[in-house]
């Protein structure tokens, strides 16, 4: 909302995701964690979530037409940008238990943000 640029129209992303895991001790099969942990709980969170969802500011004027029409509606209280996205999936992947420090967002493939740890 109040875009200035082209991005002020709904439209759409492919994203991907990168989410970086540290810690000082690995553990007793020398990892950080398994790879297939982190992408079950995550993924299955973004597939969820996410995935063919339209993520809308509680205040976007269209709304309401879109929640009346019946379609899939994520409300948000923040725009729905790159780094808002980074920061949902940095707090979901944290409430998990896993160590994550930093996560990334690719909206295109020149274009990316990310939201790390303080």
């Amino acid at each position: 909302m109040n875009h200035p640029g082209k991005c002020r129209h709904l439209h759409g992303h492919s994203a991907r995701i990168a989410i970086t895991l540290e810690t000082e001790q690995l553990n007793e099969q020398g990892m950080v964690c398994d790879f297939s942990d982190i992408k079950d709980f995550a993924g299955q969170w973004i597939n969820d979530t996410l995935d063919h969802n339209m993520l809308l500011h509680k205040d976007d004027p269209v709304l309401s037409m879109l929640q009346a029409a019946g379609e899939r509606v994520m409300v948000v209280n923040e725009h729905p940008t790159a780094e808002f996205l980074a920061k949902l999936v940095f707090e979901h992947v944290k409430s998990g238990g896993f160590p994550v420090t930093k996560v990334l967002v690719w909206e295109t493939d020149s274009s990316s943000a990310s939201y790390s740890a303080a």
